[in-house]
């Protein structure tokens, strides 16, 4: 038996499956394959705020991505902080990063599409290394990541690797290297049209593992450690607009010596693709 689909038929059936899949996007703390498309620019004001114990830590930034290919994309993170360790407070520039993303592989089934990508950021030493607290580390660090992303009209999944080589400033502190590993699970719970507003509902498990720092090469007491979290969230969006919001809740507590462990932490962005 032969079915046939008339033009108006089929590209209706097409774009209700693409209608899933028009705005990809990577979890709110993990890593994901998204890219932007060639030519396209995304524009994402960020705010996000930690607390642990005394300490309270706030990062207002602007981060700026362009579509070199289709699977090949490179920008700018600009960070504005305020930092109080109880004691004191400070403000500034914080640590400008640059980062570029590439798309390796691409599979698309009826309504569903996976990918994987490989991902670098540089951490330059543009902030105040020396202010009580400091804005910046003083070093200039690398993180390496690859990430893997499921996507379709109803689920999505998400597992991402980082790893963070820190340098050592010019007074000859290194902060440990850091690893990070994400699992995440995503559902639509409505099915809208591409031009009505769209909701995802995100469960993220975010394990994060610090090894001690090091002043003149000598490890120091009370650094380093694991912290597991997990992070309800949700992204909205409407056409080329979108808001990204979540809290991570710590669930194990691993530092090592006496650390006071993270209370919490929430992140709000907001996403234009030009």
């Amino acid at each position: 038996m032969t079915i046939s689909l008339r033009p108006r038929t089929a590209v209706g059936l097409l774009g209700l499956i693409a209608s899933g899949l028009t705005w990809a996007h990577d979890p709110i703390f993990g890593l994901g394959p998204h890219v932007v498309y060639q030519g396209g620019v995304e524009i994402a004001p960020e705010f996000e705020w930690k607390q642990r114990g005394d300490e309270r830590e706030g990062e207002l930034a602007l981060e700026l991505t362009y579509g070199i290919t289709g699977d090949w994309a490179a920008g700018i993170h600009i960070p504005y902080t305020w930092k109080d360790d109880g004691d004191t407070q400070s403000n500034g520039i914080g640590d400008v990063a640059l980062f570029t993303k590439y798309r390796f592989w691409r599979h698309d089934t009826l309504g569903v599409q996976q990918s994987a990508a490989l991902a670098l950021k540089l951490h330059t030493s543009t902030g105040d290394s020396r202010s009580d607290p400091p804005t910046g580390s003083g070093s200039t660090d690398l993180t390496a990541g690859l990430a893997y992303g499921y996507e379709s009209r109803r689920w999505y999944r998400w597992a991402s690797f980082r790893y963070r080589f820190n340098g050592e400033n010019s007074m000859g502190f290194r902060r440990g290297d850091k690893i990070k590993l994400d699992l995440v699970g995503g559902v639509r719970p409505w099915l809208t049209g591409y031009r009505e507003p769209d909701t995802v509902l995100l469960l993220e498990l975010n394990l994060e593992h610090g090894f001690a720092h090091r002043a003149h090469g000598r490890e120091l007491a009370d650094t380093g450690g694991t912290e597991v979290f997990v992070s309800p969230g949700i992204f909205w969006t409407l056409r080329n607009f979108a808001v990204k919001a979540g809290v991570q809740i710590p669930v194990v507590n691993g530092l090592d010596g006496a650390q006071p462990p993270s209370d919490y932490r929430a992140k709000l962005v907001l996403e234009w693709h030009l």
